[in-house]
């Protein structure tokens, strides 16, 4: 039989402690989970920009020949063309763009200068604006430019100007259109009731959210409101700014499916030139995003009136010209902070 063994006096009164459980597997597949969800909202935000860059159209845009230097700053020319060559008969007619193709023209055409510092500036050109295009005898609308390419467009505004322009952004009917909706539409505040039977709008007054093709009606207008393309170009630069708002809003980003729709859905109607950069884009994206802030400036070419081109060309807007080359002088030199919005 064996003998049982005596009890160390220093443990006697002692008593079983009871054993602390760590849950440390638990913790530690928790800590796991959220680096890997944070891992690939991460990813999502890098491979869904790149994506969409690689679908965009590159084109050889940019002049050649004699040009301004180079400025402080950047400038980007943005361009609304009213291709339609890209939409199917169905689009077309979802749209309101006629059943005809035919050439693009620029529905609007606007300069986006980022500062080096200083608040960025966006200055809406009237397509009806009276300029010398290269090559082509006599004053002509603007817009004739953009007809024959982009690049004569660019060196006609160059030439007009004086500025530099270092990219080009042109978007389509389309890719306008799908923004909008990607975006849940886009809400617009009218101050009176706009009706225009050719851009296929009747828009109470008051305050309403426009889906795409509402929104591009609302934008393309030019008889709705009595101001022609002073109305229309005063809309494009509100409409833009509330686009670039809800785009880069913490509700796009946070909502993996409309932060796909964003970055993709318009892509498919963009062009840009051949020498931009995705950092030149990031960087006019955040220009947009400047421009729907309380520190953009948005503006319209300084003008004096109407005038009468040769050979039945019609009426064309006319500049004011000291102080349109004030406006340019002041954005070749970066300072924009002097300008205000009108």
């Amino acid at each position: 039989m064996s003998e049982t063994q005596p009890i160390d006096p220093r443990y006697a009164n002692r008593s079983p402690q009871p054993r602390t459980v760590r849950p440390k597997k638990r913790r530690n597949w928790f800590l796991r989970t959220v680096g890997l969800i944070v891992l690939l909202f991460v990813l999502m935000l890098i491979a869904v920009p790149l994506y969409a860059w690689s679908r965009i159209d590159k084109i050889d845009a940019m002049p050649t020949g004699a040009r301004p230097a180079d400025t402080p700053g950047t400038t980007y020319l943005m361009v609304g063309s009213d291709a339609r060559e890209d939409l199917s008969r169905a689009e077309r007619a979802r749209l309101h763009t006629g059943g005809n193709a035919g050439p693009p023209r620029t529905d609007s055409i606007m300069l986006m200068h980022v500062p080096e510092s200083g608040p960025t500036v966006l200055v809406s050109i009237p397509r009806d604006s009276a300029v010398n295009i290269p090559g082509v005898e006599g004053r002509q609308k603007i817009n004739a430019a953009f007809n024959k390419n982009p690049a004569l467009l660019i060196q006609t505004i160059e030439n007009v100007t004086g500025l530099r322009i270092d990219h080009y952004v042109e978007v389509g009917f389309g890719g306008f259109s799908s923004v909008i909706d990607s975006v849940g539409g886009i809400k617009m505040c009218l101050p009176k009731a706009m009706k225009d039977d050719q851009a296929h709008i009747n828009l109470p007054a008051g305050c309403q959210d426009l889906d795409g093709v509402k929104a591009l009606g609302y934008v393309r207008s030019r008889h709705a409101d009595g101001k022609n393309d002073f109305g229309r170009v005063e809309r494009q630069r509100q409409m833009v700014g509330a686009i670039a708002k809800k785009a880069s809003a913490p509700s796009t980003f946070l909502n993996p499916i409309r932060y796909y729709n964003v970055a993709t859905k318009g892509v498919d109607a963009l062009t840009v030139d051949k020498d931009m950069s995705l950092f030149d884009f990031i960087k006019f994206a955040r220009g947009m995003r400047a421009i729907s802030g309380s520190s953009g400036v948005t503006l319209t070419v300084p003008v004096s009136g109407n005038i009468q081109l040769a050979h039945g060309r019609g009426d064309a807007v006319k500049w004011d010209t000291e102080k349109a080359k004030a406006l340019f002088n002041a954005l070749k030199q970066d300072k924009t902070s002097g300008l205000k919005s009108s």
